[in-house]
């Protein structure tokens, strides 16, 4: 009689312990699922999927064509559009701004300290992909950022529309730009472009080339 009892605690014992290895199975693998969902629907910063709408427009292609319309704003709201930009030479600087220390900030401060650059006809945007509240981070560290034309591009579709999250120099392709220069002309035609990998400091370049516009 206790032999029997014995088997079938034994048959019982083992019945349960399938039964929880069958349930602690299903949890894992609902858990692997979910994990596998989640980084399928991975978004960036911005809630943009990680990976897609990402243009693939060549930056020569953009030289001697209409730039993309846009109209973006600086940390008080005041908005900067081509259209108004019209009869002024436009240098854009595309970087990726927070997270860029040193060589994007001193790119951005060296342009207000350029007089060669800060002319009647034209005008410097340093575009970031940043809000204007996490922009003011990178003001406390150097405050000389705040006297430069700053526009927030953070949802990245005017950098998207410029093929700036594509670049050599990004680091995070698809999410940021990295160090790249677009010049526009008077008439808003693309008139040069630069990307930098090195990411160094290339007022000279955009000088030189601003003085072949009329």
């Amino acid at each position: 009689m206790n032999e029997k009892n014995n088997a079938s605690a034994i048959i019982m014992m083992a019945v349960t312990v399938a039964v929880v290895g069958v349930l602690v199975w299903g949890a894992s693998q609902d858990r692997d699922n979910k994990l596998t969902a989640t980084k399928t629907a991975a978004v960036d910063m911005h809630g943009n999927p990680l990976g897609t709408d990402v243009s693939t427009t060549s930056l020569n292609e953009l030289v001697g064509k209409p730039a993309p319309d846009f109209a973006l704003a600086d940390g008080n709201g005041k908005v900067y559009s081509l259209s108004e930009l019209r009869g002024r030479n436009v240098v854009m600087f595309f970087n990726e701004g927070l997270m860029c220390y040193p060589s994007c900030w001193d790119q951005i401060v060296t342009f207000v300290r350029d007089d060669r650059l800060n002319q009647e006809d034209t005008i410097v945007l340093s575009v970031v992909v940043d809000s204007p509240e996490e922009w003011q981070e990178a003001i406390r560290q150097m405050p000389e950022l705040a006297e430069a034309v700053v526009v927030f591009d953070d949802d990245t579709e005017v950098s998207k529309q410029f093929g700036m999250l594509t670049t050599e120099s990004s680091m995070h392709k698809g999410l940021f730009p990295g160090h790249s220069y677009v010049v526009i002309d008077k008439e808003g035609i693309i008139r040069y472009v630069l990307d930098d990998p090195s990411m160094r400091i290339n007022n000279d370049k955009l000088v030189a080339e601003l003085s072949k516009l009329t």
